[in-house]
């Protein structure tokens, strides 16, 4: 049971003010629907009336002028960030005590940081490190040379091949793979494969989050690179050369084939594929199911298979689904067309 805290201090942390009982006592968080006394609950904006007007929670983080009825509020402009801080304040999160797990093998060349945590069935190879306060829990390899940095979470199970590199305060999710050989192979005189080495590196920098079971394949001659800050999503995949800008965010099951460039703060929703040595610019907007063909310039928004114009797509779709009504409408225009009336037209022999 977390210690309880004070909405007034609560707030305060948050760089926020109080409307109502400022002491009331805070221990969790949960939803509109499922909160209790206890919690601190959020709604993004009046749509939620209805659930504020039933909800159980303690408080509520909302942005002003959205009613809260009796409940007492912590007013915020970004209530969905801040109510992410207060649950940050309110549960944090419990980590492994310093240490090495008996069942864990670490090769007697690598270096791992006295208070990091290294946990059972774990591999570190030859000349791997593992830096400060850094958490490695079940089942976790890495290969010979890998750097982990200050801070990071490498959750059950992901796998770093040689000489990957992690920055400081990275999250692995289960089950993330960094490294694995990228997808090359030469057509040989048989016309059968031969594998293409594959003798880069797969860099990840500081504050990046990587989902369960996402891949990132090492470079050919170069590094693939995830750069500062970037999210990716479960299950997303990016193959060998590219480069994942600052803040961009991949959502689940997109793709990146091998050497796209993903600008700045740049979106890729679910689903969307990027063919090989395409530039998506920063800021750019990739909608869901997407299929990117050439380049997108920064600000771009583009949707559709194959892409184009946001706008131009939606309108296109909108037309598509009128499709039925239309044709209905073409032949009903065709029977009333002079020489259509089941004769033959005056060409007919």
């Amino acid at each position: 049971m977390a210690a309880p805290m004070r909405l007034a201090q609560l707030a305060s942390e948050l760089g926020c003010s109080v409307e109502g009982d400022a002491d009331v006592e805070i221990r969790g968080v949960g939803s509109l629907e499922d909160a209790g006394p206890d919690d601190l609950t959020f709604a993004r904006d009046e749509r939620y009336g209805e659930l504020l007007a039933t909800t159980r929670a303690g408080a509520v983080i909302a942005p002003p002028g959205v009613d809260t009825g009796e409940l007492v509020v912590i007013r915020s402009t970004q209530p969905g960030l801040d109510f992410a801080r207060a649950a940050r304040l309110l549960v944090p999160r419990v980590r492994p005590p310093a240490g090495r797990h008996p069942r864990a093998w670490i090769d007697p060349d690598a270096d791992v940081d006295s208070t990091a945590f290294v946990g059972p069935g774990c591999s570190v190879g030859a000349g791997a490190c593992v830096g400060p306060r850094s958490v490695l829990h079940a089942n976790v390899t890495l290969y010979a040379g890998v750097r982990v940095g200050a801070d990071c979470t490498l959750h059950a199970g992901c796998v770093l091949r040689e000489e990957t590199e992690l920055g400081d305060r990275v999250v692995l999710q289960p089950g993330v793979v960094l490294g694995a050989d990228g997808f090359g192979f030469a057509v040989n005189e048989r016309g059968g494969f031969e594998a293409v080495p594959q003798f880069g590196r797969v860099v990840v920098e500081d504050d990046v989050e990587i989902g369960a079971n996402a891949t990132v394949d090492r470079g050919t001659l170069g590094d693939t690179r995830i750069r500062r800050g970037a999210k990716l999503d479960n299950l997303v995949m990016v193959a060998h050369n590219c480069v994942v800008g600052e803040d961009a965010m991949l959502i689940a099951q997109a793709g990146l084939a091998g050497s796209v460039r993903i600008g700045r703060s740049a979106l890729v929703l679910a689903q969307a594929g990027v063919a090989d040595h395409i530039c998506i610019g920063d800021r750019a907007y990739v909608g869901p199911q997407s299929g990117v063909t050439s380049d997108v310039p920064a600000g771009g928004r583009v949707l559709g298979m194959p892409h184009d114009d946001l706008p131009r797509t939606r309108r296109l779709w909108a037309a598509w689904r009128r499709l039925p009504e239309l044709f209905a409408r073409v032949r009903a225009l065709e029977r009333q067309a002079p020489g259509d009336g089941g004769g033959g037209s005056e060409d007919s022999g």
